[in-house]
């Protein structure tokens, strides 16, 4: 049939559920449909079935579609260890590390890797569904772009540009976003959709009618603000608080790591109407929290130098020691063992010393470990834990105690062994136990269904069909465009 790029005014503007939502309502419609991101900059990965890492947001976009995730639904996954050098990984596998200066000079090799993978979506899957990154209007970098207008470009395919109303200036950003396009990208992008709205569409409407006015473009729609959605984030500007009004709740704080990646760990705890699951770096609330975990980190040991200058270190030891639950998980179980050696600089060459409350040791190796253990779990992982102590055995890892460590994403996803780590949280806590009855991967799957019911109440469907069959249709050019 043909493809379509979800551009959108800004990050975070609803691109990822926009492509998710769209990608589970063509699949109801019996279309054999792919998501597509050529590049997703995020430290939120995924292992597929094959062994490949993608963006955590292609794999919930693929389970949408009822596709495969594969590597070529992101081609190019950037992993930031800092704010100027990230770890590259193409086509599921890892590539190198990226300056900021090298990324200028090095997008011809990624572009053309991406170009090909879209190309290789194309000819198994009716349907193509990529979502931009950022603003399709990155003016100093659209010589080398390949994300937004520049696969546009490749693909012919048709632009539409979400903008988040909820930020304001909806419709300033919509028209400026065209407007400082050269002609031949304004041409591909063919309307709008609006997100994020709180209160009466018709109030809307003179605003909507103007934009149609000086563009030529059609609004495709208006979704309406869902303050309960919430979906596999791409990048920490996304965590969000996930609270129970419950004044007996489980309280599970979770250090927030400045390299903090994969805290999608932290959904399946989120979902259990006994939890209260915040984010914090505050040393009392981690002291007074009745579980802390430390999530993955794509930069372990600087964040564990961070703990130590943040006064985190000594209100984790001392809960342990009083006998409050500690968890780990992947960068937080290394965080929790007796050292991290880096002998060969993956990060920070030299030993440094962890937290000593898990009898293991780390040992960081140029080779990284890309696995699925069990259904649920994944390992994205450079560090290599050993036992060196007596321990327990916790799966993908140990236990001490009341300190527990994995090196397994993904594990609390798993229903039945979620549901017997918080008995024992309840039973060291006094707090309730979650009844058992809640099954993650359904509250999932509803959620995406929630998604496409969005798209098909609020979107104009069939023109976005129509859009997809036919391509980019003619529109005026709005000055004063790129020169």
């Amino acid at each position: 049939m043909g493809s379509l790029l979800i551009a959108g005014t800004t990050s975070d503007a609803g691109k990822t559920t926009v492509v998710t939502g769209l990608c589970r309502w063509l699949s109801r419609q019996g279309v054999r449909v792919a998501p597509y991101k050529a590049q997703n900059m995020s430290n939120n990965s995924m292992v597929c079935a094959d062994g490949t890492e993608i963006g955590r947001a292609q794999w919930i976009q693929a389970v949408a579609a009822r596709a495969e995730p594969e590597a070529a639904m992101n081609p190019v996954l950037l992993k930031p260890g800092s704010d100027r050098r990230s770890h590259v990984v193409l086509m599921g596998e890892p590539w190198g590390e990226l300056s900021s200066r090298g990324f200028l000079t090095e997008r011809a090799e990624l572009a053309k890797a991406a170009f090909a993978a879209y190309d290789d979506l194309a000819s198994r899957y009716d349907v193509v569904i990529c979502e931009g990154a950022g603003s399709p209007t990155e003016i100093n970098l659209r010589r080398s772009d390949y994300v937004n207008l520049g696969l546009a470009q490749h693909a012919r395919c048709p632009v539409i540009v979400v903008g988040d109303i909820d930020r304001g200036g909806v419709f300033a950003s919509m028209f400026g976003t065209i407007a400082l396009l050269d002609a031949a990208d304004q041409a591909l992008v063919s309307g709008f959709l609006i997100n994020k709205f709180r209160g009466e569409a018709d109030l809307l409407q003179p605003g909507i009618d103007m934009l149609t006015g000086v563009t030529g473009r059609p609004t495709y729609g208006v979704l309406p603000w869902l303050p309960d959605l919430w979906l596999d984030s791409e990048d920490a500007l996304d965590i969000p608080l996930r609270r129970t009004s419950s004044a007996d709740a489980l309280t599970i704080a979770v250090v927030r790591f400045p390299r903090i990646s994969n805290f999608t760990d932290l959904d399946a705890l989120a979902v259990e109407p006994t939890n209260h699951v915040f984010f914090t770096t505050s040393p009392t609330e981690v002291r007074d929290a009745d579980l802390v975990v430390l999530p993955g980190s794509r930069a372990t040991v600087s964040d564990l130098a961070w703990l130590r200058t943040q006064g985190l270190t000594e209100a984790i030891t001392a809960r342990a020691h009083q006998g409050k639950p500690v968890l780990g998980i992947c960068g937080g179980y290394q965080l929790l063992g007796s050292f991290v050696h880096d002998p060969d600089g993956i990060e920070t060459r030299g030993d440094h010393p962890g937290l000593g409350l898990l009898p293991v040791a780390t040992t960081f190796h140029r080779q990284k470990t890309l696995a699925r253990p069990a259904p649920t779990a994944y390992e994205i992982h450079h560090g290599v834990v050993d036992v060196v102590g007596e321990a327990e055995d916790f799966p993908g890892g140990c236990r001490a105690g009341n300190v527990w460590g994995t090196i397994w994403h993904g594990l609390l996803d798993d229903d039945t062994r979620r549901h017997a780590f918080l008995r024992e949280i309840a039973t060291l806590t006094g707090k309730p136990a979650p009844d058992g009855t809640v099954s993650f991967a359904a509250l999932r799957e509803a959620r995406l269904d929630r998604l496409a019911d969005l798209i098909d109440e609020y979107a104009d469907t069939a023109a976005l069909l129509r859009l997809i069959e036919t391509g980019a249709t003619s529109v005026p050019f709005i000055p004063p465009g790129a020169p």
